[in-house]
């Protein structure tokens, strides 16, 4: 079949279009310049960087992408959402006007230009990632225009050549009437206001809000809604763009190098992966022992509440929910001893004998006591993150493992909550409709926020947490630690810098 499609080619065409040879050509450019601090990313980079390089920009600015995506879904305002990303920008993914001075300018221009079209290629490849993609990058753009210094903003749409046409002053005297009642009554003197004419397919959310007066297949768009005409035209170049990597993707096959990054890439932005580190998530002076985890599961998140209730109610747990578990009480601090110490005494319907025989290895195992050189050296396993336990080993008859929020009926899920100490119905709404959209984190973090209202306020209103305490969790024992810290704010001065990275 291959080959018959091939024989309807002609030969000549077929030469001109090798890409293999244009793979190797040599780019029409090596180092770009970094004009403006804005970007419409209509000139791929060729210059080279390391493949490290390559997937930690394309990282940070997931981490971005997906913190905007939880604002929106959290229906922050657009000045919650600017308060919010400026601290997470600042650290992942700055950018500096022109007029900064800045000596980092151009190399923060260069990751920002990059880490777009790397995630270009991870998420091209399907309707829904392309979909999602192109609405956050729209929001990330439309949340940097805003920001931008006004003098560089303008020299960089003078130079976008966008083609609006000017609206003429008789033009403007003839429905002066109808572009007033299209602006809510301003201006009120339609001198004092600039009109642009342009299809009105180019400005859909103006249509859509009838801020615009239309006539004939034109929108007549006042100078004040330039931020509204621009961002329309960076979604719509983004759509087309995206579209065509689309079809270039299959050539990326033969590389390797780059296909499981770009695989690991786009499955994060279901939940944005999380490795774990014993130094961010430790937490100094707190009493991590077998005979306090009652008292500490107050702070787990859903999913180990539940494994540990079922745990207290069974006296047994089966072997994915022991293996998760286990995880992650060694990620809260809980020592090889003292979690030999819990898992004998919470299967007390086995005898000493039963427990050392099927049980104790696995436990020394998980922790790096036995096993291969290069477990041991490893020290064992490390928690599982959100999206280990949302995309492996679902739950089956029998077993309490897995995520609630995606595992459970809604119905089920529900009875948790209220059994956990959630009952406002509005939060469980929400909860509901995070789940039937698949933001099974967000659910998460919306009943984190909901358990801690009170403390989150008054770290925020006293500006004792930053960044990092403050973005959406996607990790168990993330989860933990902040709840222990926002818990305990008053008990111990606990160490409040760091925070669970992302995968890399």
């Amino acid at each position: 079949m291959i080959r018959q499609e091939f024989s309807r080619v002609d030969p000549k065409r077929r030469a001109a279009l090798d890409h293999r040879k244009k793979q190797f050509a040599t780019p029409a450019f090596q180092n770009v310049e970094y004009k403006h601090r804005l970007n419409f990313y209509a000139t791929p980079p060729t210059a080279d960087i390391t493949l490290e390089q390559f997937e930690q920009w394309a990282i940070d600015r997931l981490r971005v992408l997906a913190e905007l995506e939880a604002c929106s879904f959290r229906n922050k305002s657009p000045a919650e959402t600017a308060t919010h990303m400026k601290p997470l920008l600042d650290k992942y993914l700055p950018l500096s006007s022109s007029t900064s001075g800045s000596t980092a300018l151009q190399a923060e221009r260069q990751k920002d230009h990059y880490s777009h079209f790397i995630l270009r290629l991870a998420f091209a490849s399907t309707e829904d990632l392309r979909r999602r993609f192109s609405r956050v990058e729209s929001m990330l753009f439309r949340l940097r225009f805003q920001a931008d210094d006004a003098r560089e903003r303008m020299a960089f749409v003078e130079g976008l050549n966008l083609e609006w046409e000017t609206v003429s002053d008789e033009e403007r005297r003839e429905f002066a009437e109808e572009l007033r009642a299209a602006g809510g009554g301003y201006p009120k003197r339609i001198e004092e206001e600039s009109y642009f004419k342009v299809d009105w397919i180019r400005v859909p959310e103006l249509v859509e809000s009838r801020r615009v007066f239309l006539k004939a297949g034109k929108a007549y768009v006042p100078g004040r809604e330039q931020l509204s005409m621009v961002v329309a035209e960076f979604t719509s170049r983004l759509d087309k763009a995206l579209e065509l990597t689309s079809r270039a993707l299959p050539r990326l096959d033969e590389d390797d190098r780059l296909t499981p990054i770009l695989t690991h890439l786009s499955q994060n932005f279901t939940t944005p992966d999380a490795s774990y580190s014993s130094s961010a998530t430790a937490l100094p002076g707190a009493d991590i022992s077998a005979r306090n985890i009652d008292t500490l599961s107050s702070s787990f998140p859903l999913c180990m509440q539940n494994l540990h209730r079922s745990l207290r109610r069974d006296a047994h747990l089966k072997h994915f929910g022991r293996l998760q578990y286990t995880l992650f009480l060694k990620g809260i601090g809980l020592n090889l001893e003292e979690c030999l110490v819990f898992w004998r005494s919470s299967f007390s319907k086995i005898t000493d004998d039963t427990f050392n025989k099927e049980y104790r290895y696995n436990v020394r195992h998980t922790y790096g006591d036995v096993g291969g050189d290069s477990n041991r050296r490893g020290g064992g396993y490390t928690p599982f993150s959100c999206q280990k336990i949302l995309t492996e080993h679902p739950p089956g008859p029998g077993e309490a493992h897995g995520c609630p929020y995606r595992h459970f009926s809604i119905d089920n899920l529900t009875a948790l909550l209220q059994n956990v100490g959630v009952k406002d119905q509005e939060v469980l709404r929400g909860v509901k409709e995070d789940k039937e959209k698949t933001k099974f984190h967000l659910a998460c973090n919306r009943v984190f926020e909901y358990v801690h209202k009170q403390e989150i306020k008054k770290v925020r209103d006293d500006g004792t947490w930053g960044a990092s305490q403050l973005e959406t969790i996607v990790h168990p024992n993330e989860y933990f630690k902040r709840s222990y810290m926002l818990k305990n704010m008053s008990k111990s001065p606990i160490e409040t810098e760091g925070d669970v990275k992302m995968e890399d």
